[in-house]
């Protein structure tokens, strides 16, 4: 069950191919031959100014949001939230760690069976940006061989933890054949402000808008209590929810400096 795509020039040795001093045609070539060495790598252009950018929202004409949760450490409510999901017959996209994986395989096969993403949230949950390329990788890459084994899925969203990132990062993701995924509304709900607080926060958000990226978590103490008026709050608005497998552009396409993903037409 792959969805992991590539195209053109890109990753760390596409981009050293483009600032380098060959003639432009041979570089292409060069780097198509490299490419072919690089089994699943995404290529795409996500540098803005020398950064490298993940994905926070998507430029969109339809009135879509994605609806994410990160899965790092408790899972008292997970089966209350896919209940609530399976009741307005929702898919959304779970963002596991390596260690909540092995904790919890029979969740991770549930998940995956009611239709959902199963995305990569790091073996162990480090600021990735601390950590050397091929740390990087072996975090993206031991809880994503993890769950190919126990449920035969190819993830191919990361999200870094804590959104830390830099260069490296989102290129390391690219390699194993990533796209590295932000968000643009934050429900806050790990801080255990109340349900009201969490519901507020994501329908009245000013970033709110087609194409957002909400995060939640599946842990946190009361987005149980406020995920059913979340979604009433999102389709009253107008907004289908939506996994992020759905939202984004595989296609070939670039990014705004706010991290908007746009697709190259």
């Amino acid at each position: 069950m792959s969805k992991k795509t590539g195209w053109g020039i890109g990753g760390r040795a596409g981009r050293r191919i483009r600032r380098n001093a060959f003639p432009l045609f041979a570089a292409l070539m060069l780097a198509v031959s490299i490419l072919r060495y690089v089994p699943g790598m995404i290529s795409v252009s996500s540098n803005i100014n020398g950064k490298e950018l993940p994905i926070y929202s998507v430029e969109t004409d339809k009135k879509q949001v994605a609806l994410t949760f990160d899965a790092a450490w408790g899972n008292e409510d997970t089966q209350t939230l896919l209940s609530i999901l399976k009741k307005y017959d929702l898919r959304v996209t779970f963002f596991m760690t390596g260690g909540w994986v092995t904790k919890y395989p029979e969740d991770v096969k549930k998940i995956l069976e009611a239709g959902h993403d199963l995305g990569n949230h790091s073996e162990h949950h480090k600021n990735m940006s601390q950590l050397s390329e091929e740390e990087q990788k072996e975090e993206i890459m031991r809880v994503h061989d993890r769950v190919k084994e126990l449920t035969g899925y190819e993830m191919f969203l990361f999200r870094p933890p804590y959104g830390d990132y830099d260069n490296s990062v989102i290129l390391t993701a690219q390699e194993c054949g990533y796209y590295a995924i932000q968000w643009s509304v934050d429900s806050l709900d790990w801080k255990d402000y109340g349900a009201e607080s969490i519901v507020d926060r994501i329908v009245n958000s000013e970033e709110l808008q087609n194409g957002a990226i909400i995060l939640m978590h599946n842990g946190a103490k009361y987005t149980k209590d406020a995920l059913e008026r979340v979604i009433i709050g999102l389709q009253e608005n107008g907004y289908e929810i939506v996994p992020v497998s759905e939202l984004i552009y595989h296609e070939p396409f670039h990014m705004d400096v706010t991290g908007r993903q746009i697709a190259d037409r």
